[in-house]
């Protein structure tokens, strides 16, 4: 996992001094990951480090918190929890000017009361990672931390705010890493409340968006009308796309492969888009479809950071 720079950036200008607290290192079983994070401000805490107990003792922590540390926990002696594993927590106060002197990719940096110099373990891998441009894995050794810092690297297009717009945007927009854009014909098609991170575009015609699209952002098409999501669909096929789902029937996907056939696009190219989206075990209502179709559009991420790793 990497520093997600955009949600510290929002969230900082929100709130001013916050504490980012995350798992630097895991010994057995644990909650989460290595590289989770939580953010903890005067308006409470964003995004979650796992385990209950855990995460009530280290929100209070870190809101009595003056400088950086490492705390190791011992999650069934020490908390009670029924994993049996420890964690080490570092917590980290952050404001605008820790911001600002953030690099983009691989940052090292102290953690402990008293570190030493920078370990050749960490030195190796900031090496390693300037040589492949890969990201680095999260890593606590000697005192120092090690993570990778980037804005959010996917985009994502929603094109449509009726409900199941409204239930992806809401499923979507707490996960790490993406830049979600939605799109719909007017303002008032959008709801009162937009989460944090979401840009939202109305456009009385949708489809002259697609040619501003990142060429590898990932789209959701589905709008109220058929004429408008054919429209995006025939658009993105012009424009290039790395991921693009349509909700529909196979009777309405039949249709449209026929008329976007007939505008000129290549099968192979047409059958990029899938249709329909979601998994129909879940039902129809429209936050079934989103689990589903949220889970199609994570499995296709960790698929491509397979390949990455693989050709890094």
């Amino acid at each position: 996992m990497a520093i997600e720079l955009e949600q510290l950036r929002r969230i900082v200008a929100a709130e001013g001094r916050v504490v980012r607290v995350v798992v630097a290192a895991v010994r057995g079983s644990a909650p989460r990951e290595v590289g989770a994070a939580m953010i903890v401000g005067p308006g409470g805490a964003s995004g979650t480090i796992g385990g209950g107990a855990l995460e009530y003792e280290a929100i209070g922590r870190a809101q009595e918190l003056d400088g950086p540390m490492t705390i190791w926990s011992a999650l069934g002696p020490d908390l009670g929890q029924c994993c049996g594993g420890s964690v080490a927590l570092v917590y980290e106060p952050i404001d605008a000017a820790t911001l600002a002197a953030l690099p983009e990719g691989a940052y090292a940096r102290p953690v402990a009361a008293e570190p030493g110099d920078m370990p050749l373990g960490i030195r190796r891998r900031m090496a390693a990672a300037r040589g492949s441009g890969a990201d680095v894995e999260t890593l606590l050794e000697g005192g120092w931390l090690l993570e990778s810092v980037a804005p959010p690297r996917r985009a994502l297009w929603i094109w449509g705010a009726g409900h199941v717009g409204r239930a992806l945007v809401a499923v979507m927009a707490p996960l790490p890493g993406l830049a979600i854009t939605w799109i719909d014909t007017t303002p008032e098609r959008f709801p009162e409340d937009i989460p944090a991170g979401v840009e939202t575009i109305p456009a009385a015609d949708p489809a002259v968006l697609a040619a501003h699209a990142p060429p590898d952002a990932a789209h959701l098409v589905l709008t109220y009308a058929h004429a408008l999501d054919l429209a995006i669909c025939d658009a993105l096929l012009r424009r290039g796309f790395g991921w693009a789902g349509l909700i529909g029937s196979k009777t309405k996907w039949a249709r449209f492969r026929k008329r976007l056939t007939a505008a000129g696009h290549a099968d192979a190219h047409i059958s990029r888009i899938q249709c329909p989206i979601g998994d129909k075990r879940l039902g129809k209502h429209p936050q079934a479809i989103a689990v589903g179709v949220a889970a199609a559009l994570l499995m296709n991420v960790a698929q491509q950071d397979i390949r990455k790793d693989r050709t890094a």
